[in-house]
């Protein structure tokens, strides 16, 4: 019965997480609004860190007291930002299929190490998040261009189908860090 139980609330756990999906459209709504397209230096940083302030928020509440929102928020914020401005700039602020794959691992190299670094002190195989978040972003925009979003249109997030995509990747990976600690 005690199985069952941790088997249901790790289950609960992650597609509350998986859920958080959805900060991803609404941080690039926001990243959008203010900053415009990602077709230019300031724009992809500017924009990349709002997106993140919101993902970073969102994150928080679906991590329900997991996640400390005064370390987990600026570092998603700041990781994003500089991620995207990195990643955007050395594609050229092309919209190609290997060229956003390209951008998202670019991206989440410093989104990565921050976030990793933001999590809580009790996890100390961090590096794998460090590791995998590139891997996520990449994956990310690869399922959203191959689902047909328009992504000439330079958004400073992939869409919905590769939020879902990586908050339920990285949803499975934040419970194997949280597990191996137990």
């Amino acid at each position: 019965m005690t199985g069952t139980l941790i088997r249901s609330s790790a289950l609960r756990h992650w597609a509350i997480w998986t859920a958080g999906f959805l900060a991803f459209p609404l941080g690039g709504i926001l990243g959008r609004a203010v900053a415009g397209t990602v077709d230019d230096l300031g724009a992809a940083l500017v924009g990349g860190a709002l997106t993140g302030l919101v993902i970073g928020a969102g994150q928080v509440l679906a991590a329900r007291g997991r996640l400390a929102a005064a370390r987990w928020v600026p570092a998603t914020t700041a990781g994003m930002g500089v991620g995207l401005a990195l990643g955007a700039s050395v594609v050229g602020f092309r919209t190609g299929l290997p060229d956003l794959v390209l951008m998202g691992v670019l991206t989440g190299v410093p989104l990565g190490i921050a976030q990793a670094l933001a999590l809580p002190p009790e996890i100390r195989l961090r590096w794998l998040w460090a590791l995998t978040t590139p891997v996520l972003w990449g994956l990310g925009w690869a399922v959203t261009t191959l689902a047909g979003i328009d992504v000439e249109a330079q958004y400073t997030i992939f869409g919905a189908s590769g939020a879902i995509t990586v908050s339920a990747l990285s949803g499975v990976m934040l419970y194997v860090l949280r597990r191996r600690e137990s």
